[in-house]
């Protein structure tokens, strides 16, 4: 079966031929760099102009005069620091939560090998099929009795129940070389010492994909802190910045939003080694 491509091994070798790939992996590469980051540079800069210059039409690419007024007003008028705390606890609390619980069902039904554990993951899987805003009020109704609304624990209790990262744990967990795992147990490693000193270790790659998923999530998620959160000055970034704009100048709420965006960047090139190694984590070596 031969395979065809725009341009022969021959081609190539010419100058004329290596120009021509070039120019065309130069302009792909400039078209999607401004794709994406255009967007990013129109609200960074949109925060440093002026309330007319924002609304004029044609709007104006570089800002005529700039107003750090944007940052600095969103920063105290909005009450950043207090809402990024909140949503810093929410989302730490609840990437703790499921990184136990998600680790330890997923290698539990991987290595374990319980009674029963198909069924188990067969009906773990299954919530996968069911739309998030189903299990809303369901959720609501059990925090509510539980009397833990207004409380972080809230927004901990729901994320420990994500059925994704569960299976992309254990798929991990299953391709692991088996005969580390029993030279462990000849060495007299249980299965807990197993896990922490032997798996952990090597799960790395998967463990930190798990992590983004898990931070983002919570850091995103608008519907479920709205209706937990009655009280405002317990309410995550996300809440804060769509029940706070009211009567708030447009430069001010675009600078709020870049702020909120900044960790979440950040955390992105910080991990992001971590999450091109996860999306091979399935080719793991002995």
């Amino acid at each position: 079966m031969s395979t065809r491509t725009l341009l022969s091994p021959a081609a190539l070798a010419r100058p004329r031929g290596k120009a021509a790939y070039w120019t065309v992996f130069t302009g792909t590469v400039l078209l999607f760099v401004i794709a994406f980051l255009f967007p990013v540079y129109w609200m960074v800069t949109g925060a440093v102009k002026s309330a007319d210059e924002v609304a004029r039409t044609p709007p104006t690419l570089v800002p005529e005069r700039w107003h750090v007024s944007g940052y600095t007003g969103a920063w105290d008028l909005m009450q950043l620091p207090t809402h990024l705390w909140n949503t810093v606890v929410q989302a730490a609390g609840a990437w703790l939560c499921q990184l136990v619980f998600c680790t330890a069902a997923a290698y539990a039904l991987s290595k374990l090998r319980p009674a029963f554990g198909k069924v188990i993951l067969g009906g773990i899987l299954a919530t996968l099929m069911v739309p998030a805003q189903a299990l809303v009020v369901p959720k609501y109704l059990t925090v509510a009795d539980l009397g833990l609304l207004n409380d972080p624990v809230a927004i901990w209790l729901p994320a420990v129940a994500n059925a994704f990262n569960l299976y992309l744990l254990k798929r991990f967990f299953d391709q692991l070389p088996r005969d580390v795992l029993e030279a462990a147990e000849m060495d007299g490693a249980g299965r807990l010492r197993t896990l922490w000193s032997i798996v952990l270790p090597m799960s790395r790659p998967v463990l930190g994909v798990v992590s983004i998923f898990a931070l983002v999530a919570v850091w995103q998620d608008f519907l479920w802190p709205l209706m937990v959160f009655s009280d405002t000055g317990k309410q995550p970034i996300s809440v804060a910045l769509v029940q706070l704009s009211q009567n708030i100048p447009l430069t001010v709420l675009i600078a709020a939003m870049v702020i909120a965006s900044v960790p979440m960047v950040a955390m992105f090139l910080a991990f992001q080694r971590h999450i091109i190694a996860g999306i091979g984590a399935g080719s793991t070596k002995g």
